[in-house]
Parts: structure tokens; sequence; C-alpha cells
């Protein structure tokens, strides 16, 4: 067993939203990304499945051609190469990031996040 102190969640120094890898396996990876209210998420599709839960504040999601309000208790599923974001961001997020297998760093940088 291994436990996994994530510590505090937030964004980067400059305000822009970030993720934070807290967790790697081959098959896994886990981490938090933080989107600060009004900032853009501009990641790019990743090479690997995704899942995000929404674990604090409210925005809308798009993936695969769909739209969604999100917010506490949201899992989100987005499968490899699809594109997606969070968007119109109302309310600082903090959102948990499983990536299977363990994310490569295809797309963007994980200071841009996921």
């Amino acid at each position: 067993m291994e436990i996994v102190d994530a510590g505090r969640f937030e964004p980067a120094p400059d305000g822009a939203p970030q993720y934070l890898e807290q967790l790697r396996v081959p098959a896994l990876s886990v981490g938090t990304y933080s989107i600060p209210a009004g900032t853009i998420d501009d990641q790019s599709p990743h090479s690997e499945d995704e899942i995000y839960v929404v674990v604090s504040g409210r925005g809308s999601f798009t993936s695969g051609g769909r739209t969604v309000d999100v917010g506490p208790g949201i899992t989100l599923f987005v499968p490899a190469h699809e594109e997606h974001r969070f968007h119109d961001v109302t309310e600082d997020m903090t959102v948990l990031v499983f990536f299977a297998p363990a994310y490569t760093g295809s797309g963007p940088s994980q200071a841009a996040h996921t």
C-alpha cells in the first residue's frame, strides 16, 4: 500500500490552471488539476484514457461534442485521443485526474495539465 499526500490543491503561481501528479505506476497515474475561475483550460487530447472526478468548484466540460455542467461529485470519462476541456469555470475547481495507462506527456506539459 502507498499513501498519497496530495498536499494543498492550488493553481500555478501565475494563476493559470495547474496539474500536479501524485502517483505513477506503469498502469495508472493520478494527479490533481486546479482550475481557477475565469481561466482557460487549453489542454490537448492525450494518448491515455482519462477519468476526472470533480472535488470542488463549478463550470462546464465539453468532450466528444457534448457539453455538461460540472460540480462536486461529477465523474467524467474521456477516451484516449478525444478533444476535451473545462470551460466557463465560475468557481475555482479542484479535479482528481486518473490516467490509464500512466500519463506519457503526450499533449500539453504537466504544468499546463492534461
